[in-house]
């Protein structure tokens, strides 16, 4: 598979607390510890002749509705050539831990919405990671019944809007197979430096990086 990004591009991230991971948020350019910050890392070091520009808009606590709410700020306004979302686990989250829940119906429309909205604005080019939980701590698997058909529905819009689609929760499920899944995720949702760097090895991957 032959490099997708090309010279000069911008690639904008954007999502929630997994994809801010401690950026300075004054600055879009400010990546954070995450796995934005290991893409343009190994980006930059395998194709330094390319002047690829990565910048970053994931805010911590996010969910769906948010993202619509400053899509004009965060995206549009930017101008940038790639879009990579990944966003849901607190669409998901909200339910268990405030009562406050997002119907898959909901959490579609407004996704759909900013994917439209980067389509006909735009013409940039979409990457959309799946929301993911791994299986830890126990309460952890009863939040399945409201991820998983938001993971369809993130399935759905990736193949509706040619996105390149990188399977996350697949690829945590099988990574934990491997070592247990506090070794990827301590809490079951933010990765740690092991599951960021899974992350962005799948997305390097996506595009034709390694």
């Amino acid at each position: 598979m032959s490099l997708l990004i090309q010279d000069g591009e911008l690639v904008l991230f954007q999502g929630d607390s997994i994809t801010d991971a401690g950026r300075d948020r004054t600055d879009p350019f400010s990546l954070g510890y995450g796995y934005p910050m290991m893409i343009d890392a190994w980006f930059s070091a395998l194709y330094p002749a390319k002047h690829v520009r990565f910048a970053n808009c994931g805010i911590s606590g996010n969910r769906v509705k948010d993202l619509k709410a400053r899509w004009d700020k965060d995206c549009i306004d930017l101008r940038p050539d790639w879009v990579s979302i990944l966003i849901g686990i607190n669409d998901c989250w909200r339910r268990y831990d405030r009562n406050d829940p997002t119907s898959v119906e909901a959490f579609e429309a407004d996704y759909r919405h900013i994917l439209e909205r980067t389509k006909k604005e735009l013409g940039a080019k979409l990457i959309i990671c799946e929301p993911f939980v791994l299986p830890f701590p126990e309460d952890r698997l009863a939040w399945r019944e409201d991820l998983d058909p938001k993971i369809a529905a993130v399935r759905k819009l990736a193949r509706e809007f040619g996105a390149i689609f990188i399977p996350l929760d697949g690829i945590f499920a099988a990574a934990c197979a491997a070592r247990e899944p506090a070794f990827w995720a301590a809490d079951g949702v933010h990765p740690t430096f092991r599951g960021h760097a899974l992350i962005a090895q799948a997305w390097l991957k996506a595009v034709g990086a390694i």
